[in-house]
């Protein structure tokens, strides 16, 4: 239950990526910025975090043990989940690439197969986690439903389709990190560690961004800082927090992931407010009514599962 609730509170800033991701390619800021802005922004903080608790030198040394390791997962999990997203806001709103991004529930469970439990053997497809999962999933695509029907079909898949590539990356890339770090290294130390390891694609990115469109302008500075801040430290070490609390249990994990779903109705809320966005009505609001449901049964499901642990210990 305390990993659900660390899971939706990370939902709550990982929202601000898809507002202010929009608004900046709606004032004309690059995408290559965007993406690559929040990661160098990220690293003084988090030298700084790490470096005052002492846990410099320890994640060096680790990432000195499997160098390509780190980069290889890094790039997929911060990259390949980052760019795509930076790159679908300038082809759609906010609640589309938020309501895309909600694949990553269903792709997490998917990709169980492919990590090891602590016997060594492979890890299964938790059905009931999956068709839990896939209630919210159809109320993301509800939502989606009555929006579609405002765009053109490119704008759907060009502001859907890189989404779809993200949803499978975030998710391998934060599993694989967990399985090659283990317990030795803690959440800042493992953000920190995948963030220096992307760190030259990244400035890769910026550099195209300052030959095709020249700097950033001020106005994107701000909001790429307030993003960095937001979802690239506070959003993403409580989201690994959660996960790294459940990391043994596929279906827990599930759980935890499926709390991203909330995203929808925060940027919802959001592009309302900031944007003057349309608030959602009819199919739309049964579909956050799915959501809701879907991760309410995701959290009876939790408990359940974790009575049945407390049993078989105790017999």
């Amino acid at each position: 239950m305390k990993a659900l609730l660390i899971g939706i509170c990370s939902s709550m800033f990982f929202a601000v990526t898809f507002i202010l991701n929009r608004s900046m390619e709606a004032d004309g800021g690059s995408w290559l910025w965007s993406a690559s802005l929040r990661f160098i922004f990220m690293v003084p903080f988090l030298v700084v975090i790490v470096g005052l608790r002492g846990n410099l030198r320890e994640l060096l040394s680790e990432m000195n043990k499997h160098p390509f390791e780190w980069i290889k997962w890094s790039v997929v999990g911060f990259v390949l989940f980052y760019a795509p997203l930076t790159y679908a806001a300038a082809y759609g709103p906010g609640w589309l690439v938020a309501g895309t991004w909600q694949f990553t529930i269903v792709a997490g469970l998917l990709l169980a197969p492919l990590f090891l439990k602590p016997d060594g053997s492979r890890h299964f497809i938790q059905f009931r986690a999956l068709l839990i999962s896939s209630i919210i999933l159809a109320g993301v695509v509800l939502i989606q439903i009555q929006q579609a029907d405002q765009m053109s079909v490119a704008a759907l898949v060009l502001g859907a389709l890189p989404v779809v590539v993200a949803a499978f990356c975030y998710p391998l890339g934060n599993r694989k990190m967990m399985e090659l770090c283990g317990e030795r290294l803690d959440t800042f130390q493992r953000i920190l560690g995948m963030t220096l390891a992307s760190l030259p694609v990244w400035l890769l990115l910026s550099v195209i961004g300052l030959v095709q469109t020249g700097p950033p302008s001020s106005g994107q500075l701000t909001q790429t800082f307030i993003v960095a801040v937001s979802s690239g430290i506070i959003a993403t070490a409580l989201f690994f927090i959660a996960t790294n609390s459940v990391r043994h249990d596929q279906g827990n994990l599930a759980a935890v992931e499926a709390t991203q779903a909330t995203q929808v109705l925060f940027v919802i809320a959001g592009e309302a407010i900031l944007l003057s966005s349309p608030l959602p009505s009819g199919v739309a609001a049964a579909g956050i009514g799915l959501i809701v449901v879907g991760i309410v049964v995701h959290t009876l499901n939790m408990r359940v599962a974790g009575r049945r642990v407390v049993v078989v210990k105790g017999s």
